[in-house]
């Protein structure tokens, strides 16, 4: 069975794809308003979504239990990426005050990062958190290049890099030669962080994919190898099931790569994809960020924990 599998958003690229959906489960849209949805993380314990709708400059909330959607934070510093700590908190990237902040359980805010040797940083776009406390961000110039996602200004550090804040607040540049940094995730075994570059955006010669870089004892990474390229617009935010596969936005919907980075699969998505996350009870519940909407399918694979 090869090519769209009529009524279920499912392309068949390689065989291997076909154990990784269920015949009769459907995409579903969740929500619909938004400008342009990005930064899906999963919170287990309350059973809810949150994600952001940079342009409107708020934080939205799926709650899975009635499927209802309300506004979380306004404003949100026009937020991009999010992502959960070993805690539990909110890990979130904001445009607009250039910055990661966490978001305590009371509901505080405590500043992870919001400079490089005293030069603020650019737009901090997609974050992760290792297994050690460690937080790993991208910082590419988007938010600060128009008013739409932030503020227009110019770049004090001059260049966009890939940093990581050890958990004594100590912030390094871990990767130094990309164009436009963006979505980012570490493999199930936390031996490799793989990291997108969305270059073409400025630069119609620019990068288009997904590097693999080995992470070193110290904290440093190897060099990077290029992991896949996009073939439909760009790799922007992306996750790992447990099986070592990678789910990506795309300009079509969402693009399944497994190990080698063969693109096997996809899931067609009728408008732009800015990021994805697991979710669900099982972490088979996978949620989809299109440009004004919120999508989700089931699928037969599950997430890592956590997302």
């Amino acid at each position: 069975m090869f090519g769209v599998i009529e009524g279920t958003g499912f392309e068949v690229i390689e065989p291997s794809f076909e154990a990784c959906f269920i015949g009769h489960a459907r995409v579903q849209r969740l929500w619909t308003g938004a400008r342009w949805s990005e930064g899906p993380a999963w919170f287990a314990a309350g059973r809810y979504l949150l994600w952001s709708d940079i342009p409107n400059n708020r934080m939205m909330r799926f709650d899975e239990t009635d499927g209802s959607v309300s506004v979380f934070r306004q404003p949100a510093n026009n937020s991009n990426g999010n992502t959960v700590d070993r805690e539990g908190r909110l890990v979130s990237c904001e445009h607009l005050a250039r910055r990661v902040t966490r978001t305590e359980h009371d509901g505080s805010i405590t500043v992870i990062a919001d400079e490089y040797e005293g030069k603020r940083l650019n737009s901090p776009n997609d974050v992760v958190v290792k297994s050690d406390g460690s937080i790993w961000f991208t910082d590419p110039s988007y938010g600060i290049l128009m008013d739409y996602e932030g503020d227009r200004a110019e770049s004090e550090i001059g260049a966009c890099h890939v940093y990581r804040v050890d958990p004594s607040g100590q912030i390094s540049i871990v990767a130094d030669d990309y164009s436009k940094p963006n979505g980012l995730a570490f493999s199930p075994d936390e031996s490799a962080l793989f990291i997108a570059d969305s270059g073409v955006t400025h630069d119609a010669d620019g990068p288009k994919h997904i590097r693999r870089h080995g992470v070193n004892d110290d904290g440093s990474l190897s060099d990077g190898e290029v992991f896949a390229t996009c073939t439909e617009g760009l790799f922007d935010g992306f996750r790992f099931d447990s099986g070592g596969r990678i789910w990506s936005s795309a300009a079509d919907g969402v693009h399944c790569l497994d190990q080698s980075g063969t693109l096997i699969g996809k899931i067609h998505i009728p408008e732009l994809v800015g990021n994805v996350c697991f979710g669900g009870a099982k972490l088979n519940r996978l949620f989809i960020c299109g440009t004004t909407s919120l999508y989700s399918v089931y699928l037969n694979v599950n997430g890592v924990s956590p997302v």
